[in-house]
């Protein structure tokens, strides 16, 4: 697999520290002079724990939800572990892929890659590993569907996303969040091992939820990402263009949560959550909309107001799906 050249632009002061630390370990510097301690953090990076945590958040609440009690413990921390080691590895592969405008933007100068912690070799074999154990897991300890399913997300977000899609088109983040939304079939699947419309449901929920989730964040590092080429919503388009864009997919998120009381999934502890979630996020969406239209710019934008407010979106809205099967 080839490294895409980056034209060489300037960088702020967290690339600069990033190339040195690669021209340091490049100019003599033996993997075997690295710390074990920072070895062993850097391979903990690569799975990228904290977007880790999110995926969590959706998969175990909707084993609540298809037992509609509690799940069998010993399946739960079988699907979490399995699915920390299928989405690690596709973190990690991801990084192996991006190691090149990764070098190049502040926001990532630090992953393990960048400073040499890791080889890019280590980091190849890491991923097909940690993608193996995890299917070979779900497969034998939980059931096939599951895996399969673990399997599709790894290589939809390894290849069609960041292959093919990130570095090509602005709908890159649209398309290419399928992957974060297949842990909630994921979860259902665990305990089912079928499908059924209220795990479908909330996989639309996730995939209406990612873009306003991730181009708040895009439009704060936007300068990061045009430095690369990649061309983020934000990179392209003006604020209000995004903000509307991101008013637009947050309705029909909060539309489609609604569905799952009206089709007999949910009841009305999950509907009050929902709605009120829901409608403090719409007003969060519009509030960014209108400082867009106004031309407000820096730090008086705010866009990450709504990134912070769609992480505890997620969180309380799937704390309801697990919570509700107890109140009906």
């Amino acid at each position: 697999m080839c490294v895409t050249a980056v034209e060489s632009r300037p960088a702020g002061a967290g690339t600069a520290h990033a190339v040195q630390a690669m021209g340091e370990l490049g100019a003599g510097h033996s993997p075997d002079h690295r710390p074990f301690g920072a070895r062993l953090k850097a391979f903990v990076a690569l799975t990228k724990p904290r977007i880790i945590e999110l995926l969590l958040i959706t998969t175990v609440p909707v084993m609540f939800l298809a037992q509609q009690g509690v799940p069998d413990m010993k399946l739960v921390l079988l699907t979490c572990v399995g699915g920390y080691l299928s989405a690690g590895g596709a973190n990690a592969l991801n990084m192996y892929i991006d190691r090149d405008i990764d070098a190049v933007m502040d926001r990532t100068s630090q992953r393990p890659l960048v400073t040499g912690m890791v080889s890019p070799r280590e980091c190849l074999v890491f991923g097909i590993t940690l993608g193996i154990v995890s299917t070979l897991l779900f497969g034998f300890t939980v059931n096939w569907l599951s895996a399969w399913l673990s399997l599709g997300a790894l290589l939809f977000y390894v290849v069609v996303y960041t292959m093919i899609l990130k570095r090509r088109t602005s709908q890159n983040i649209v398309w290419g969040g399928i992957a974060g939304c297949m842990p909630v079939l994921i979860g259902w699947s665990s305990v089912t091992n079928s499908m059924s419309w209220a795990p479908v449901i909330l996989f639309v929920v996730m995939f209406f939820w990612t873009p306003p989730h991730y181009w708040p964040l895009s439009m704060k590092v936007k300068d990061d990402y045009a430095r690369v080429g990649v061309p983020m919503l934000p990179v392209i388009a003006g604020n209000k263009v995004v903000a509307k864009q991101i008013v637009i997919y947050s309705w029909a998120m909060v539309l489609v949560s609604l569905l799952l009381t009206p089709l007999g999934y949910t009841g009305w502890f999950y509907t009050v959550v929902a709605l009120a979630a829901g409608g403090f996020w719409l007003w969060e969406a519009h509030a960014l909309q209108n400082r867009a239209k106004a031309e407000v710019t820096g730090a008086k934008l705010k866009e990450m107001r709504l990134f912070h407010w769609s992480i505890t979106y997620v969180s309380i809205l799937f704390l309801a799906v697990a919570v509700d099967p107890f109140l009906r």
